[in-house]
């Protein structure tokens, strides 16, 4: 039996439109349940935007979560490259007697070994001019022992000359030549005068009677 039967007319329309109103106000609330139910599992946005789904708001930023005392490099700790090259001695120079600045290879005066062999190829030209016999000759052979280059030897008769002389023009290489030889064996060295100006090259030395055959002094 109907619930309806025994109702007038007028009734029953009413208990109709009654139980459909229901019927939406149940749809309509379980609608709005879902919803709801929605919202609090994504939770608030506070951008006004509703939040994509699998997204959160509150997730840490890459940017933020990385510790603030991270370890320095190698390379930050590392003690600067000036230090250890400020610390290093200081090596000589080649040609540096002791490691003394200021002194390099074939100065005046601080002429290194590669510079006094350089300079014996220069030619010599020793004359006699003493009352000793064969002194040229001796001191010729004593020049050609240390290693100079002697092309002749002979005698001079222009004049008296006062002391064994290395003679050499000046700006050429005869000059350290025969400062050389000079400094080596004990006499003195000088530019050409007058009446051997003209003679042929290479330093003339012209040996006196104070020259003693042997006498190398050393370098």
């Amino acid at each position: 039996m109907s619930v309806f039967s025994g109702l007038s007319r007028p009734l029953k329309a009413a208990g109709v439109a009654l139980i459909g109103v229901a019927v939406v106000a149940a749809v309509i609330g379980g609608v709005t349940v879902l919803n709801t139910g929605g919202d609090q599992n994504a939770g608030p946005s506070t951008s006004g935007e509703p939040t994509a789904p699998g997204s959160s708001s509150s997730a840490p930023s890459s940017s933020s979560s990385a510790p603030s005392s991270a370890p320095s490099s190698p390379a930050s700790s590392a003690p600067p490259s000036s230090s250890a090259a400020s610390s290093a001695p200081a090596s000589s120079q080649p040609g540096q007697p002791g490691g003394q600045p200021g002194q390099q290879p074939g100065q005046p005066g601080q002429a290194g070994p590669d510079q006094q062999a350089s300079n014996k190829w220069v030619t010599l030209r020793v004359y006699n001019n003493s009352l000793v016999k064969h002194l040229a000759e001796q001191a010729a052979a004593d020049f050609r022992g240390s290693g100079w280059n002697v092309a002749e030897v002979g005698n001079y008769a222009q004049g008296t000359i006062p002391a064994t002389t290395a003679y050499f023009r000046p700006g050429t290489d005869e000059e350290a030549a025969a400062k050389q030889l000079a400094k080596e064996f004990g006499f003195q060295a000088q530019p050409r005068f007058d009446g051997i100006q003209n003679s042929s090259p290479g330093v003339i030395v012209i040996i006196t009677k104070d020259y003693q055959p042997g006498g190398h002094q050393g370098s």
